[in-house]
């Protein structure tokens, strides 16, 4: 008999994160699939015919106060913004790095199963790329920490779909990506372009089910 879990996931209006949770709705092994908003979702976004759904409107400057949801089997996080989004790169690296490392740490202190989040490829905490450099520390600090039980980092590429904001720089660069990634192959095939349907899967594959 397929165990039943419970899935946590921050960061599920995005990209990724929509793709994530309307494949988590459709898996048999879930019965709950929690999501830690900022804002309410809207019913159409998602076909939840089984009633698994529940979205929890958070104000993520305090998301250690919602400890209680990280008791979750599996955590999901897909949280990620830009420089130009932020404005600045205080403001990004609390989105990209505060917010994931608190969520990592919370997971730890509930014993969740397991804890999968959105890196990037190239992450790395020597890179001169102020983006890559954030991705690559986050990861060195989650990874180094003690008892956090099954952590796995997805490193995409440009990511593919249709954005619910409009960013003009990420089109051209799917669009390009797309264009040479016949010529990606070997070490260069990381770099191709790839689905937000496609990591929101590898997110699951990641999973841990007993």
């Amino acid at each position: 008999m397929k165990s039943i879990n419970s899935a946590l996931v921050l960061g599920a209006t995005g990209l990724v994160g929509k793709a994530l949770v309307t494949q988590l709705l459709c898996d048999p092994r879930y019965n709950k699939v929690i999501c830690l908003v900022r804002k309410p979702l809207k019913n159409s976004d998602y076909v939840d015919p089984q009633h698994k759904l529940e979205p929890i409107v958070i104000d993520f400057n305090t998301l250690q106060d919602y400890r209680g949801y990280f008791t979750a089997e599996h955590i999901y996080v897909c949280l990620g913004t830009t420089i130009k989004q932020a404005k600045t790169k205080t403001a990004f690296r609390k989105v990209d790095f505060e917010y994931v490392h608190i969520a990592a740490q919370l997971a730890r202190a509930q014993q969740s199963k397991s804890f999968v989040w959105i890196s990037a490829v190239g992450a790395n905490a020597k890179s001169k790329s102020f983006y890559l450099r954030v991705k690559g520390e986050l990861e060195n600090a989650i990874l180094a920490m003690p008892n956090l039980r099954n952590p796995s980092a997805v490193r995409p590429s440009l990511l593919l779909g249709e954005r619910p904001q409009t960013r003009h720089g990420e089109k051209v660069g799917a669009w390009f990506g797309q264009l040479v990634a016949p010529l990606l192959f070997g070490r260069l095939a990381k770099y191709k372009p790839v689905s937000a349907e496609t990591v929101a899967s590898h997110m699951i594959n990641l999973q841990v089910f007993e």
